[in-house]
């Protein structure tokens, strides 16, 4: 089969850098190893070849050599050392890229989480920073580490990922390129080192890059490009006056104070992401959990989900009503929602006899949207 024709550098650039200024190219992978970072730094190569000022901004290469190797003569700007807990540690020198101001940055890594003290929690923000300062950026990130994925890959898997970036990021990407390679590739990388130290592989092929879990992984990835090339194809036909939605589609979530809330919201963002649709959050403030009534940890984990729901693009909207019910019903109504998520209760069935079951009223109420129901972890 014959190779992929690759763009040239000038195309890569123009996608990277147009007239509406700095510009965001995000690599997807479906794990550790498929090549997203060497994929960044030969694009990198072309464009410096071409004339184009581009430096890094950090590369995690994690001992690998061919990684090391592909940095060659690009320009690094020296990273941060921050002395933590007795460790020193390596972050990107954010202040020194945007005093150096090149035309585009390499950014690796972009779930990483900063060490205290830097200017932001997350290397995403960074980023961010670095696109407000007029600066491209190319970047990478694993398909696990998507907010809305979290609960899918914890459950195909079994581990948790940890380190999220919203699914916002997606939008804000100019240009998304999946970077894929088969399962027996991967475990070929593996065995050879190319992934993980020698004492590593054995458990790694034993636990995450199990030829299941990696298969799924994939699909996800593919999957997640799909749905954004489909929604910004949507959109450009939209803009155009071609074949407008005649109904729009409307999505709400219900929020609550429950630490098991994200699953809900997660699942939430992704319905409305597939349907390319406006969606809320919704949380209805009962006389019992008004602010000088709700309980610290009710409180927390509110303030918790409400910032989750923002990363993720939902418009927050707060209600009050004496029953959740009610202020559900009252908004799906007047806004003219087509799909709703609610989690699962965790109320036992002589509580929803006597007390009556959200779901079961909301649905007596409004029978002209779609109802999703989330199941929550124990």
């Amino acid at each position: 089969m014959a190779e992929p024709v690759r763009p040239s550098g000038e195309q890569v650039l123009a996608k990277l850098q147009g007239e509406t200024g700095a510009r965001l190219r995000l690599y997807i992978g479906a794990a550790p190893g498929v090549g997203k970072t060497c994929a960044m730094l030969e694009d990198a190569h072309r464009l410096k070849r071409d004339g184009i000022d581009v430096v890094i901004g950090v590369i995690e290469t994690h001992g690998r050599a061919d990684t090391q190797a592909a940095i060659g003569g690009l320009e690094t700007v020296p990273g941060r050392r921050v002395d933590y807990r007795g460790v020193t540690l390596q972050e990107m020198d954010l202040d020194a890229i945007i005093a150096r101001h090149p035309v585009l940055c390499v950014v690796d890594e972009l779930a990483h989480t900063n060490a205290p003290g830097s200017r932001n929690a997350k290397r995403h923000q960074d980023v961010r920073d670095l696109l407000a300062a007029g600066i491209g950026v190319m970047t990478a990130v694993n398909i696990q580490h998507l907010e809305t994925l979290n609960d899918a890959v914890t459950r195909v898997t079994g581990i948790r990922v940890r380190e999220t970036v919203p699914d916002t990021f997606l939008d804000r990407a100019d240009e998304i390129v999946n970077v894929d390679i088969t399962v027996e590739e991967l475990h070929s990388r593996l065995k050879r080192g190319q992934v993980y130290t020698a004492d590593k592989v054995e458990q790694a092929l034993a636990n995450f890059f199990k030829e299941t879990n990696i298969a799924t992984l994939r699909e996800l990835a593919l999957r997640a490009v799909a749905d954004e090339v489909g929604d910004r194809a949507a959109w450009r036909r939209q803009r155009e006056g071609l074949e407008p939605a005649l109904i729009p589609e409307r999505v709400m979530v219900c929020l609550s104070s429950s630490t098991q809330a994200a699953r809900v919201l997660r699942a939430g963002a992704r319905v409305a992401g597939r349907l390319g649709a406006r969606w809320y959050a919704v949380y209805v403030e009962t006389p019992r959990e008004a602010p000088g009534r709700i309980r610290q940890a009710d409180r927390d984990a509110l303030h918790r989900n409400l910032q989750l729901a923002e990363s993720l693009g939902a418009t927050v909207v707060r209600v009050k009503a004496d029953r959740p019910a009610d202020g559900l019903i009252a908004f799906a109504q007047r806004e003219g929602i087509t799909h709703v998520v609610f989690g699962q209760t965790a109320r036992s069935r002589w509580e929803i006899v006597w007390k009556g079951s959200i779901l079961n009223r909301f649905l007596e109420e409004v029978q002209d949207a779609a109802v999703q129901v989330v199941p929550m972890s124990a």
